[in-house]
């Protein structure tokens, strides 16, 4: 079975080529020289640092593997192919909350990236609220089910 495509723009890619060249190039070597140091202390059975520096190597090789899989299926958006009729991937939608009537602007990004980050307004196309506004139009009314309930969300502005 192929892997999933993983939905990216342009700038989502550099930022994680760039962190990969700085855990490959940068990190790597960083962690490597605890370890060493942490060796120097003698007796690894009882020896906090090595264990901290091991830790931090396991994970940040795990990190090195999970953005070389994203990499090899990554897709880039042409961004400068889409319209504003729908909502898509690298959309920016403006919402009204039709309860308080509290305005929201989201751009949505691809799943699979590191770019999602809601307190930027930045929103996953499978999170709840992504999954709800795509395909959708200006004037849609969506319903997003969220742990305080239903939210009825109306489309105000679609936009690059």
């Amino acid at each position: 079975m192929a892997a999933k495509p993983t939905m990216l723009t342009a700038e989502g890619l550099k930022n994680l080529e760039d962190e990969l060249e700085e855990l490959v190039n940068v990190k790597r070597k960083e962690i490597a020289e605890k370890i060493k140091v942490a060796r120097s202390y003698g007796d690894l059975s009882e020896n906090s640092e090595y264990d901290d520096a091991k830790n931090e190597q396991a994970i940040m090789e795990a990190r090195i593997t999970t953005i070389e899989a994203i990499l090899k299926t990554a897709v880039i958006i042409d961004e400068s192919n889409t319209s504003n009729e729908h909502v898509h991937l690298t959309s920016v939608v403006t919402v009204e909350m039709l309860k308080s009537g509290k305005q929201a602007t989201y751009k949505i990004v691809g799943s699979g990236s590191n770019e999602t980050n809601p307190r930027e307004g930045k929103i996953s196309d499978e999170s709840p609220v992504g999954k709800a506004l795509m395909g959708k139009s200006v004037n849609d009314i969506v319903e997003v089910e969220t742990p305080g309930g239903i939210m009825s969300l109306k489309i105000i502005e679609i936009s690059k």
